[in-house]
């Protein structure tokens, strides 16, 4: 019996449900029609930001779609599901339908939707944000002009001079006789005497008056805060074409739109990040969850795919002398379930403002980064006595450990790595 049968539901809600059973019932008589196409296109589209049909609150509106689809999804193709024109997102939401206990459908093995995580055959391209703007700003103007009548007024350019070419021989002769005109009377009356001593005046040059110095800038204290730390969420995660060791990740880190080094996806403002965790962390694992991201790393091409931000992840320490070799466990750092996506992070007592960008000469992430430590409660946290940089000379060493939380105080965490490391 599913687990929400005791849920109250708004009036609003409540016609959303009636709305959708009755596009359920629709679904199952249209079957293989072009009026069905159109239903399962909206119905995609409904589903790419939502886990139920209801946004994240199940109903039997979900039930009944799944029993209106899944005999027919059962049997689509792989370009059906995943394919440039398929409908991922139904799949998707089957999927979850099927195997959620909330659900508590008693579907058999072999009647399950089978969704297979590696069979992706097409990808969204990244919509660049800035272009797109820049698009729908000239169709607007495009728009506007064509609803004036389409006449477009060109600005005058000549500052009402008429053009020397356009002059007839005899306007040209009247000027040059009026020119030395002008210069005999000039120099009848002495006027023109003055002239090189007023073209002396133009030539000399006035004395500049110093500069004020600018005040040099002052350098910012080394801190962890120096560090943008934030909530991302991914929302999808694949694996690098050119690179067996790398995911590439779409993670929405809460950027404006427009931003440098985003684009938009689903809705939503996203940065591409390039991971090292291909045989390390499951790819399942990678999809819709939250993560902590350093977010002002200078981005780097990774085998032709440019990361903008990276994702942390712990590791057991390295015993004295011993090599790293890269082969795990591995476990992502996790922020509270709550957490939205872009909710800034820091350190318990060292919170401020980060820099725009970690400039790479200065190597802050490489001198901070030690010190990122999991405490015995797998809080991940930072030890301030690691980094001797922290304190000036002849201060006393900072010391102390401070949690990694959220703004709104909750804590981030790994599953068992205790003692490890995060970077």
């Amino acid at each position: 019996m599913s687990s929400f049968t005791n849920l109250i539901y708004s009036e609003t809600e409540q016609a959303e449900i009636n709305q959708w059973l009755t596009t359920s019932d629709r679904l199952k008589s249209t079957a293989g029609s072009g009026d069905q196409k159109s239903l399962l296109d909206t119905l995609n589209a409904h589903l790419a930001s939502r886990t139920t049909l209801l946004g994240a609150k199940p109903s039997k509106a979900d039930i009944a779609l799944y029993e209106s689809l899944a005999p027919q999804v059962f049997s689509w193709t792989a370009e059906q599901r995943t394919g440039e024109h398929g409908h991922p997102n139904i799949v998707r939401h089957l999927d979850f339908v099927q195997n959620s206990p909330v659900f508590a459908l008693a579907v058999g093995a072999d009647k399950k939707v089978k969704v297979d995580p590696e069979e992706i055959l097409y990808v969204k391209p990244p919509v660049d944000a800035k272009a797109e703007k820049e698009r729908l700003k000239k169709e607007k103007a495009a728009a506007a002009a064509a609803a004036a009548g389409g006449e477009t007024v060109l600005a005058d350019r000549t500052n009402g001079k008429k053009d020397k070419k356009d002059k007839s021989v005899g306007e040209k002769v009247a000027d040059k006789v009026a020119e030395v005109k002008g210069a005999v009377v000039a120099a009848v009356s002495g006027e023109g005497s003055a002239q090189p001593e007023q073209q002396q005046k133009k030539k000399e040059k006035k004395e500049k008056a110093p500069k004020p110095q600018k005040a040099p800038a002052v350098a910012a204290l080394l801190s962890p805060s120096l560090i943008d730390l934030r909530v991302g969420h991914i929302l999808k995660a694949i694996k690098h074409p050119e690179a067996d060791s790398l995911f590439v990740s779409t993670i929405a880190m809460g950027d404006k739109a427009g931003t440098d080094d985003t684009s938009e996806y689903e809705g939503q403002v996203v940065r591409t990040v390039c991971s090292g965790l291909n045989g390390l962390v499951p790819l399942e694992e990678m999809q819709g969850r939250k993560v902590v991201v350093v977010c002002n790393l200078k981005p780097v091409k990774m085998r032709g795919v440019k990361s903008c931000a990276m994702v942390l992840a712990a590791s057991p320490r390295l015993k004295e002398g011993e090599e790293d070799h890269h082969a795990g466990p591995v476990e992502l750092v996790t922020p509270p379930a709550d957490a939205p996506a872009g909710e800034r992070v820091y350190f318990e007592g060292w919170k401020g403002e980060p820099e725009g960008v970690l400039n790479p000469k200065k190597k802050v992430w490489e001198t901070l980064q030690p010190a990122f430590t999991i405490t015995s409660d797998l809080d991940v946290a930072f030890d301030a006595g690691v980094v001797k940089e922290l304190s000036k000379e002849g201060e006393e060493p900072k010391m102390g450990v401070g949690k990694l939380v959220t703004a709104s105080g909750g804590t981030c965490k790994v599953k068992t790595l205790s003692g490890g490391i995060v970077r």
